[in-house]
């Protein structure tokens, strides 16, 4: 057993209770006491970065398309919120779209820069995990014009003295390079979905990124994350949602678990962990 508390991170916010990326579920999870928010972007048509998982907004809201051909204002329009009513109380409703739009927190479209907004006001310090979505048809832009963001909010240079509330992760490998070359201190994070040499990982990304496992994957090959770990990196890991799962991540030595159930996942590592 071990007395080092691994991070919190709620992923897409308390998704296991409100709508994902809704600024009710960001609010739901620093309530909770996450140590960080997990948030996927992708670029509009008009050039604004949008907190949506998906390709399309067909699964998480009321309307279809592709996120990256519709404009701010079209997707605003949208309901984000109300399927997650629905599933929680009929299951997977398919195809229904909802008779009433919710107009609260759980049904509006949040931008990043409405999400660092938020972030930068709390009165305890709240990091945030920026994951940029790839392909995309807009390619370098997504990290371009996170980085400006950054940049405005005074985020992009990370030193001990000052440090950066956010790091930037992607399962793009260029994606994370390029991240590192237009904010080299910043914090980054590469995400893998299937096992792969260290070494070769070490080819991909640059000295002192963090390696993010599956945590499936990470069960089935434990020594995994010794190797990550033996290189000098951080090892995160996603998505961690069970008791079997948060065990898997302290015995490999996880510095971050990303978790859609922030306040159970903190109970279990306070139950879990000795006293520091």
């Amino acid at each position: 057993m071990t007395s080092l508390r691994p991070q919190v991170v709620a992923h897409r916010g308390a998704s296991d209770r409100e709508p994902e990326h809704t600024l009710a579920a960001y609010l739901q999870a620093i309530e909770a006491g996450a140590d960080a928010l997990e948030c996927d972007i992708r670029l509009t048509a008009d050039g604004h970065l949008v907190c949506v998982h998906d390709r399309t907004v067909n699964r998480t809201s009321n309307g279809t398309g592709i996120v990256s051909t519709l404009e701010l204002a079209q997707l605003e329009g949208l309901d984000w919120g109300s399927w997650k009513k629905l599933s929680q109380e009929h299951g997977d409703y398919g195809t229904e779209v909802p008779d009433v739009v919710d107009t609260s927190d759980r049904s509006h479209l949040l931008t990043l820069r409405k999400l660092f907004s938020v972030v930068a006001d709390l009165d305890r310090p709240v990091q945030i995990a920026v994951e940029t979505k790839h392909p995309t048809r807009y390619g370098g832009l997504v990290e371009r014009k996170l980085a400006r963001l950054l940049q405005e909010f005074g985020w992009d240079r990370h030193t001990p003295e000052k440090p950066s509330p956010v790091r930037m992760m992607s399962f793009s490998a260029l994606a994370v390079r390029r991240m590192h070359a237009l904010a080299p201190t910043l914090p980054l994070v590469y995400l893998v979905e299937r096992r792969m040499p260290v070494a070769m990982i070490d080819g991909q990304v640059p000295a002192g990124v963090a390696i993010a496992p599956d945590v499936e994957m990470l069960a089935l090959n434990p020594r995994f994350g010794e190797r990550i770990r033996a290189r000098g990196r951080e090892l995160h890991v996603w998505t961690v949602d069970t008791p079997e799962q948060i065990r898997v991540c302290l015995d490999a030595g996880a510095s971050v678990l990303i978790t859609n159930k922030p306040a159970e996942t903190r109970k279990t590592l306070a139950s879990m962990l000795v006293p520091a």
